[in-house]
C-alpha cells in the first residue's frame, strides 16, 4: 500500500497587533486581556485589514515561489464554536491570496502547494481549569479569547508527500524558511506553527486516491510524524481485514500513541462561505509587492551556494551555516573582519561556539562572543601570534570576559614562542630524556611524533609555535 498525504500548515504571522484590529497579539498574558469589541464580535464594529499581515504573507508566499494574486477576497467561514465569538472566521476561500509554488524534498521531489491563504485565529478553549483556579469545578470549560483574531496564513500543499518522513522533513525545512524570511517564530509549543494531516491508503501503482482522513491536534513535528505512522497502519489493517476508510476528522492523543474517532468531515459547503460584507476586495498593486520582494533575504539554497562558491566551503558546512538566517549573519559579519581564513571561521562557529547553544539562541544568532572576537581570535592563530590549543583555552575567558583576544593576551602573556633557540633547546631536551621513543620513531613509528610534539609543548607550556616545533623534531630525528 501506498500513503498519500496532504499537509494544512497554519503559521502565526509576526505582526504586533491582530489582523483586523489594533489589539496586541500576546502570549501567556493574562486569559482575555488582549481583546477589544472587533475581535469579540460585538455588533456594530468593522474590521481593519493589517497591512503588515498581508507584507509578511507575501514573503512566504515569494520564498515558496507562489504567485501572488492581484486581488483577492476575504470570506466569512461559519461554524459555532464556544472560541469563535463572532459565529464565524474571517478567512480567504475561492480567491486566496497566493496559488501555486511548492517546496523540494527528500530525493528531490517537489511538493506542489495549492493555496496559501489569509485568515484569522480563534481563540483557546480549556477543559481543566488553572490548579490555582479552586473556586472553578473540574466539569467547567474556560474560553480565553487573546488568540482570537491573531493573524495567520495557512499553506496548503497538494497530497504529494509519500510518507511520515517526507512530511517530517517538509514541516522542518517551512519552519526554517518562515523563519528566515522574518515571517514567523514558528514555536510550536506557543501555538505559532499548527499542522492538520491529511492522509489515505490506496495500492501502488493505483491514480485514484483513497478516502481521506483529516488528524488534528498535532502540536509538534514528531507528532505529526507519529500520527500519520499511526493512522497509516490503521487504515491498511482496516483495508486488509475487507473493511472500508470512513471519511472523518480524527483527533490524535499523544499520551495513548493513536488517533481517535473526532467528528465527521466538513465538507466547503458546511461552513457556508460567502464574501465578508465589511472588508472590501484586498488589491495588491504591482509596487507593493515589488517593494516586498526587494526587502526579502538571500534564501538559504542560494546563500549556502555563494558560500561554497564564494568561501571554498565544504557543501555541508555551507548548509548547515546558511540554514538559519542570525546564524548565517553572524558568519558573514566574522568573514567581514578576517577574510584571510573563512573556513576557519565556519569550523569555529560549528565546532566551538555552537556547543552547548540552545536551539533558541540558534535561532536569534546569540552565540557566546561577537563576531568581531571570533574574527580576531582565528586571525591571531593565522598571524601565529598564538596557537590553536592556546585559542581554544583562551575563548573560556573571551566568552566570561567580554573583553577582545588582543586584551587577553597581552594580559596573560600567550604570545607564541617563534624563536627556534629556546625550541630547539627544548626538543634537545626531551629527546635526551626519552631514547627508548626516539628508538620507536627511528624504527618506522611515525606516529611516535605526536607524543614528542606533546612533551615539547608541555616544556613550553604551550607558547612554542607548533609549526616550528614539529619542524625542528624532524630534523633532529631524521639526522
Amino acid at each position: 500500500m501506498e500513503p498519500v498525504i496532504g499537509l494544512e500548515v497554519h503559521c502565526q504571522l509576526k505582526t504586533r497587533s491582530k489582523a483586523f484590529c489594533s489589539c496586541p497579539v500576546v502570549f501567556g498574558a493574562p486569559a482575555n486581556s488582549a481583546v477589544c469589541p472587533v475581535c469579540l464580535g460585538y455588533p456594530g464594529v468593522l474590521p481593519v485589514i493589517n497591512r503588515q499581515m498581508v507584507t509578511l504573507a507575501m514573503r512566504v508566499a515569494l520564498a515558496l515561489d507562489s504567485s501572488v494574486q492581484e486581488r483577492s477576497i476575504f470570506a466569512r467561514k461559519n461554524y459555532f464554536y464556544p472560541d469563535l465569538p463572532k459565529g464565524y472566521q474571517i478567512s480567504q476561500y475561492d480567491r486566496p491570496l497566493a496559488t501555486g509554488g511548492g517546496m523540494t524534498v527528500g530525493d528531490g521531489r517537489r511538493v506542489r502547494l495549492n493555496r496559501i491563504h489569509l485568515e484569522e485565529d480563534a481563540g483557546k478553549s480549556m477543559h481543566e481549569p488553572p490548579s490555582d483556579w479552586d473556586d472553578v469545578p473540574s466539569h467547567v470549560s474556560l474560553v480565553d479569547l487573546n488568540r482570537a483574531g491573531t493573524p495567520l496564513i495557512e499553506i496548503v500543499t497538494e497530497p504529494d508527500l509519500r510518507s511520515p518522513e517526507e512530511a517530517h522533513e517538509y514541516l522542518v525545512a517551512l519552519r526554517k524558511l518562515v523563519r528566515y524570511v522574518d515571517a514567523s517564530d514558528g514555536n510550536m509549543e506557543e501555538g505559532s506553527l499548527r499542522c492538520d494531516a491529511n492522509v489515505s491508503v490506496r495500492r501502488r501503482g493505483e491514480a485514484r486516491y483513497g478516502t481521506k482522513v483529516e488528524i488534528k491536534n498535532l502540536n509538534s513535528i514528531a507528532h505529526v510524524k507519529k500520527a500519520l505512522e499511526h493512522e497509516i497502519a490503521r487504515q491498511e489493517r482496516e483495508l486488509a481485514a475487507g473493511g472500508r476508510i470512513v471519511q472523518e476528522t480524527r483527533l490524535w492523543d499523544a499520551d495513548a500513541g493513536q488517533t481517535r474517532p473526532m467528528r465527521s468531515k466538513e465538507e466547503a459547503m458546511d461552513y457556508r462561505y460567502f464574501p465578508d460584507p465589511d472588508l472590501g476586495a484586498l488589491e495588491v498593486g504591482a509596487a507593493w509587492l515589488e517593494e516586498v520582494r526587494a526587502s526579502m533575504p538571500e534564501l538559504p539554497e542560494a546563500r549556502a551556494a555563494r558560500f561554497v562558491r564564494e568561501l571554498a566551503l565544504p557543501a555541508a558546512d555551507a548548509e548547515l551555516l546558511a540554514a538559519i538566517r542570525p546564524l548565517a549573519d553572524y558568519y558573514e559579519a566574522a568573514v567581514a573582519e578576517h577574510r584571510g581564513n573563512p573556513k576557519a571561521l565556519a569550523n569555529w562557529i560549528l565546532s566551538e561556539l555552537l556547543a552547548g547553544v540552545s536551539d533558541a539562541d540558534r535561532q536569534a544568532g546569540r552565540l557566546p562572543v561577537p563576531a568581531a572576537h571570533l574574527a580576531q581570535l582565528v586571525k591571531r592563530i593565522d598571524d601565529g601570534t598564538i596557537s590553536g590549543k592556546i585559542a581554544k583555552e583562551l575563548l573560556p575567558d573571551v566568552v566570561a570576559s567580554g573583553r577582545t583576544p588582543d586584551e587577553l593576551i597581552a594580559e596573560k602573556g600567550l604570545v607564541q614562542v617563534t624563536d627556534e633557540a629556546p625550541i630547539r633547546a627544548a626538543v634537545d631536551e626531551v629527546l635526551a630524556a626519552s631514547p627508548q621513543q626516539v628508538a620507536t620513531y627511528r624504527a618506522g613509528k611515525a606516529a611516535t611524533l605526536g607524543w614528542f610534539v606533546g612533551q615539547v609543548m608541555k616544556a613550553t607550556r604551550g607558547k612554542a609555535s607548533p609549526a616550528v616545533v614539529n619542524r625542528l623534531l624532524k630534523e633532529a630525528l631524521d639526522r
